[in-house]
């Protein structure tokens, strides 16, 4: 299993806490007992939890220039029409993937095409699936200007458990769909803003794959 690059400083706190924690209970209570065991299981069992959240599998990705690939790994829990306020300033259809603890937290760009606006806001920490986490959580907002289809607009959204966005898109740059976009530390969810006459491909409640499901498709 491929662990990602941005997990690497968390599993090597994670194991300190560990090791640190062990030595604490081997001085405190030097004589091996069964609760020893059990407290060697629990910190084994939270070393496996952390390391699953930074696992990075290889997804082979099958580009094609009129669909819209799914950004993240998840659950679809909004498909509406919204009013796109901070850079297209139009009426678009939003779908929303959220990830929780258990998802694979690699972001991933839905089209090809060039970065034309990024931008990181600071903000709250409410439940990914609040209606005004959009708009007041933590975020980055970034535009991938197709060349056929124009721009598309995806936002990474911070939640109550995640506490780190990483996002690396940089303005002017080339980006290749189904290429790494960012991180998302812990879960949170992605929203990606479709034209209107774009083909919505799945429902509410849907388990996707990024890189894998196609969300929509181009007309």
């Amino acid at each position: 299993m491929k662990i990602h690059k941005e997990g690497y400083t968390s599993l090597f706190f994670a194991l300190l806490f560990i090791a640190g924690l062990s030595l604490l209970i081997n001085i405190a209570w030097p004589v091996q007992t069964i609760w020893h065991t059990g407290a060697y299981v629990v910190l084994g069992l939270f070393f496996l939890i952390v390391l699953q959240f930074f696992r990075s599998p290889k997804r082979k990705i099958e580009s094609n220039e009129n669909h819209v690939i799914c950004p993240a790994d998840g659950k679809i829990v909004v498909i509406e029409r919204t009013h796109e306020g901070e850079y297209l300033k139009d009426e678009r259809m939003q779908v929303s993937v959220f990830m929780s603890p258990v998802n694979v937290h690699v972001n991933r760009y839905p089209v090809s095409g060039t970065v034309n606006y990024f931008k990181y806001h600071a903000g709250k920490y409410l439940v990914a699936w609040h209606p005004k986490s959009s708009t007041e959580n933590e975020r980055t907002t970034v535009v991938v200007e197709h060349a056929t289809h124009g721009p598309l607009l995806l936002r990474q959204i911070a939640g109550a458990l995640a506490r780190r966005i990483v996002c690396y898109s940089k303005e002017g740059e080339a980006v290749v769909q189904g290429s790494e976009m960012g991180f998302i530390k812990f879960g949170s969810r992605v929203d990606v803003f479709l034209p209107l006459d774009a083909q919505v491909n799945v429902k509410i409640g849907d388990t996707v794959k990024g890189g894998k499901t196609v969300l929509a498709t181009f007309k």
